[in-house]
Formats: C-alpha cells, structure tokens, sequence
C-alpha cells in the first residue's frame, strides 16, 4: 500500500514563506502525477498545484507566481514551495499522487494532510 507523508506545515505571517513535502513510501514517486489540494474551515477541498511525471507544473489562479511545485524523484518527495502568504492560504494541505496507465487511473493516494496558518 502506498503511504504519503506531508511535512513542513506551519505557523507564519502574511508574505513569509513555507515548504511542504510529500514523501511516499512503499513505491518510487516517479511513477505517480502529483498534485497538492487544500481545504479551508467551512469550505470544499481545492486543487492547488499539479505535477505530471515529466515535470510539467499547473496552477490554480490564486497562487501562480507564488507557489512552485517540483519533485525530486531521487528523495522520493514532491515538494510545494509556497511564498508571499496570504491570510486567505490558511488551510491544512493534502499531497495527492495518481497513478494512471493506458489512459486510466489505477491508483489514487492521500497523505494525511499538514496544516498551514497564516497570520495578518
């Protein structure tokens, strides 16, 4: 069974900076799209960035030119690079990785989930 662990949540202030990793075991990352999500109190979970395995990153509008997203297949870890916080960021932070084959998808994973605080 594959396991995701995320990391690096926190508390910090508006426009300070955070690193999130995502680290799987029983498997090697290099095979999976990943993509971390995030979910507000009170609000719906929300895609927030997207790797595909050959390294092409996507974007919600809310957070380009802000977040970056990468992985390190070597560390076995996708990290989330997040700066300028914004109050509105606040969310705990879900690392995602699909694995998909011939077109369709045959594994979907969830971490646990790293809470992020951002003060104003």
């Amino acid at each position: 069974q594959v396991q995701l662990v995320e990391s690096g949540g926190g508390f910090v202030q508006a426009g300070g900076s955070l690193r999130l990793s995502c680290v799987a075991s029983r498997t090697a990352i290099s095979y999976f799209e990943v993509a971390w999500h995030r979910q507000a109190p009170g609000q719906q979970r929300e895609l927030v960035a997207h790797i595909t395995r050959d390294d092409s990153a996507n974007y919600v509008d809310s957070v380009k030119g802000r977040f970056t997203i990468s992985r390190d297949n070597a560390k076995n870890t996708v990290y989330l690079q997040m700066d300028s916080l914004k109050p509105e960021d606040t969310a705990v932070y879900y690392c995602n990785a699909q694995f998909w084959q011939l077109g369709s998808k045959r594994g979907d994973y969830w971490g646990q989930g790293t809470q992020v605080t951002v003060s104003s």
